[in-house]
């Protein structure tokens, strides 16, 4: 639902000066930081009365907020009974294993079915943790391990890892063409100008790097395992069409023709049939926030890329 609202609100008193848009986050926690910076870089944030378009405009606390907007009203979050494929879980730390087709967090048109509202479910405490402890996202349609924090400790020193890059993310990728050598893409990444749901490299974007290293060659495919030191909203899809070797399946960034010579009947009618992008977190490294202790979790392949693999393999092997 769309609708005309005016948010106004006091920032409290503060320890060390916030950036604005961290700071209306927070107040506004169902709203995404990215969708407020926008707000403010169309002009619909005022502080005392005047606009100010600089998300990095810092506030002290006592400042008085206002926001003019049409938005689409977002609902409360609410708990749902949705299963977590939990891999691992203590007092601290939730590791679990996403599913293909499911949303992290919620946002216009995924109000419910994510994985936030399943922790608000599963784990009641964590509703007063920032974003319920997710640390990190996976897209909707990527399969694989992901962190969850279950306290606020815990949450603040994985935010912090997180940025100091001591977090290590291993992928699994199917990439369109054959790809000779490993490499490392340092790129930065914005958000597309005009189509506002997806990101492009561009000189003014976010520091962005990607290692890929070969894992299997086929004739007109390539199974990779990557690295990322940054992780930006689509980071290895965008970065991948970047270099003209797309993932399979992506729907976005997949937008180039090809011609698959000497290729099976069956695996051309699967590749048209893989409906997602052929990306799963296969790995996941990080020295524990409260014990110290270095940890490390692997995670085997979805079905369906296991199934595209096989047909890779076998069709190299036949050379049909």
């Amino acid at each position: 639902m769309i609708k005309k609202i005016k948010f106004i609100t006091t920032v409290p008193k503060l320890k060390i000066k916030e950036r604005l848009d961290k700071i209306i986050s927070i107040l506004f926690n169902q709203y995404s930081r990215s969708k407020i910076k926008q707000w403010i870089l169309d002009n619909n944030v005022k502080i005392n009365e005047k606009i100010i378009n600089e998300p990095k405009k810092k506030v002290s606390g006592g400042e008085i907020i206002s926001i003019l907007k049409n938005i689409e009203i977002i609902s409360p979050l609410e708990p749902q009974n949705i299963f977590l494929n939990i891999i691992y879980e203590d007092n601290y730390i939730i590791v679990i294993n996403k599913p293909c087709n499911q949303v992290v967090h919620p946002g216009a048109g995924n109000l419910n079915g994510t994985i936030l509202n399943a922790l608000l479910y599963h784990y009641p405490k964590n509703s007063k943790l920032p974003r319920a402890g997710i640390i990190h996202r996976l897209d909707k349609n990527t399969t694989g391990l992901m962190i969850i924090a279950k306290t606020v400790l815990t949450y603040n020193k994985l935010i912090t890892a997180m940025k100091s890059r001591n977090i290590i993310r291993n992928y699994e990728a199917i990439v369109i063409g054959k790809i000779s050598s490993k490499g490392t893409i340092n790129q930065p990444i914005s958000r597309h100008p005009i189509k506002r749901t997806s990101m492009m490299v561009h000189p003014k974007g976010k520091l962005a790097i990607t290692h890929y290293n070969i894992i299997e060659n086929f004739p007109n495919h390539t199974h990779l395992y990557i690295q990322l030191d940054t992780g930006r909203t689509h980071q290895i899809r965008v970065h991948m069409s970047y270099i003209k070797h797309p993932l399979v399946g992506d729907p976005i960034y997949n937008n180039q023709k090809y011609i698959l010579k000497n290729t099976s009947k069956t695996l051309i009618k699967t590749l048209h049939n893989f409906n997602r992008q052929a990306l799963h977190a296969t790995k996941l490294t990080l020295i524990h926030p409260i014990n110290n202790i270095k940890m490390t979790w692997t995670i085997p392949k979805p079905h369906d890329m296991i199934n595209l693999i096989n047909l890779l393999k076998s069709n190299k092997k036949n050379k049909i």
